[in-house]
């Protein structure tokens, strides 16, 4: 969605807010005051601080910043130049920073090579399927590929195929990683040659559909995506009787890729979904890729050899090219996709410095920060995605950013690929689909969401009643409730539902209950089957 699009709808829901909605709206500074919260102020300082008094972020932390969007001037400061965790917040940086880098039109490409010669329908030596870092390929891709291959005459293979994923290193979580959350599908492995199971693109990791059998006590159906070997079942669940408690649950070992299904399933439940990140991504693209030959009639010695590079002069025999960065910018942001973070960063390193790592990474999206007019010296960043703890930001800086690429080239394809609130199509509302929705923020708020257990962050921009455009940055942190989400909430409609220029300011307090609200402390993006 181009951002003149967006202003239109903007500029149309304005029109729609009937009076009675207006009226309900209008609770400027009326809300009875928390214990303690002190003296009541006029103006969006007192809106705004009055919401930050909410009971959830007694002993909390808070950094928040609000500018005119067009002149940089700052409206209020919370702390803003405090360091907090940032979540998912982390991905404005990367994003930005990769269209910048790599550019918009940037693609991967994922070959096939040699370096031996026909004969025939065969191949003497060994086949190449080396990857460049694209989280996106799918099944389908590998299958095309093979496909391809066999159209192009290739029926035997005397040599091996070999996995080139030299293009990153080998360094596969990222620093300060939760170990409980290593087959969790948002914490996958990360190399330059993949597999991602859907059109999330979820690299790295495999579906396990679970049905129960027909009658208790036997064993549950398990269906793998995509179907392979590469992956082993150890299924120790059982059906139940119907109306029974649904106890099933999904897990890999450690350095393996063993998953172990246990439990109960009633009969008659619907199919349980869990998605699953396995070990060593590079063996699991070979894998598919080797059964994807097999089906087009490829024969081929040995099992897949892992990590090797390709010779100097092989020659691509066919090649697959992902889509452009300014599309796979929506399912990475808009899905919150750690995985793409973290590609994204090594190809920066690779392309910057030749080196597909974190660090090399990290430095070039920092010097890419100082050219935004980031105080760079005021952050820590540990990874692309948000994920490590380690991530300090303060919320001062994350505006600053906000503000500077407006004038970028390809500002409006960064923009188009931020959640929209309550837009209901999952493609464009993302992680604010369900939020701030029957307010005047609904079609107007643009965001980054971001949460782990006690960070949670939103950074956008929304539009004011009187046509101001706005930034905005909120990052609170060490709060003991489940979620503050609502606080978030409260102020971005607090600057929708204002005339700030005028200063006539429409203060909306918090809802204090929100069954969309997620309560793990993670992405709601990253409790799948279920999307918030």
């Amino acid at each position: 969605m181009s951002r003149p699009m967006v202003r239109v709808r903007r500029r149309a829901l304005r029109r729609a807010w009937t009076w009675p909605l207006v009226v309900g709206l209008v609770c400027t500074l009326t809300w009875s005051s928390p214990a303690g919260a002190g003296p009541t102020h006029t103006g969006l300082k007192g809106a705004l601080d009055k919401i930050l008094a909410d009971p959830r972020m007694d002993g909390g932390a808070v950094s928040v910043v609000i500018a005119d969007a067009t002149t940089g001037e700052r409206l209020y400061r919370r702390d803003g130049g405090s360091r907090l965790m940032p979540a998912s917040n982390t991905k404005l940086a990367t994003s930005a920073a990769a269209m910048a880098v790599l550019g918009p039109d940037h693609r991967y490409t994922t070959d096939v090579l040699t370096t031996g010669r026909r004969q025939g329908s065969t191949l003497v030596g060994d086949l190449y399927l080396r990857g460049s870092g694209d989280p996106t390929m799918l099944a389908a891709d590998y299958e095309q590929l093979a496909a391809d291959l066999a159209a192009s005459g290739v029926e035997s293979v005397t040599g091996r195929l070999v996995a080139d994923d030299t293009r990153f290193d080998d360094q596969r979580l990222g620093r300060s990683w939760a170990a409980d959350d290593e087959s969790a599908y948002y914490s996958a492995q990360i190399s330059a040659l993949t597999l991602a199971p859907d059109t999330d693109y979820d690299a790295g990791t495999v579906v396990v559909a679970v049905t129960p059998g027909a009658r208790p006590g036997t064993r549950p159906k398990v269906k793998l995506t995509p179907p392979t070997d590469y992956a082993r079942l150890d299924i120790t669940a059982t059906t139940v009787e119907k109306g029974r408690p649904d106890t099933l649950s999904v897990s890999r070992e450690h350095g393996g890729n063993t998953l172990t299904v246990s439990g109960s399933v009633p009969v008659g439940a619907a199919a349980t979904k869990e998605w699953i990140a396995l070990w060593e991504p590079t063996g699991y693209a070979a894998a598919v890729f080797a059964d994807a030959l097999a089906d087009q009639g490829v024969r081929i010695s040995g099992s897949p050899r892992l990590g090797h590079p390709t010779p100097p002069g092989a020659r691509t025999l066919v090649s697959h090219r992902s889509m452009p960065l300014k599309e796979l910018m929506h399912p990475f942001i808009k899905l919150s996709n750690n995985m793409h973070a973290e590609a994204l960063t090594k190809t920066m390193g690779l392309k910057v410095s030749g080196q597909g790592t974190w660090d090399a990474g990290l430095t070039a999206v920092g010097d890419q920060l100082k050219k935004e007019g980031v105080t760079t010296s005021t952050i820590r960043q540990a990874d692309g995605s948000g994920l490590s703890r380690m991530n300090l930001f303060p919320a001062e800086e994350l505006a600053t950013l906000l503000l500077s690429v407006r004038d970028a080239p390809w500002y409006a394809d960064w923009y188009a690929s931020l959640p929209v609130a309550c837009a209901p199509d999952r493609a464009v509302g993302g992680t604010l689909r369900s939020r701030m929705c029957g307010t005047p923020a609904a079609l107007n708020a643009v965001g980054k969401t971001g949460s782990l257990t006690g960070a949670s962050a939103l950074s956008g921009y929304v539009t004011d009643a009187g046509g101001r455009e706005l930034v905005y940055s909120i990052v609170l942190n060490n709060h003991l409730a489940s979620s503050v989400k609502s606080i978030e909430d409260a102020i971005v409609t607090t600057l929708a539902s204002s005339d700030t220029a005028a200063g006539t300011i429409t203060a909306v307090p918090p809802r204090l209950s929100r069954s969309a609200e997620p309560a793990s402390g993670l992405e709601c993006a990253w409790q799948k089957p279920k999307f918030c």
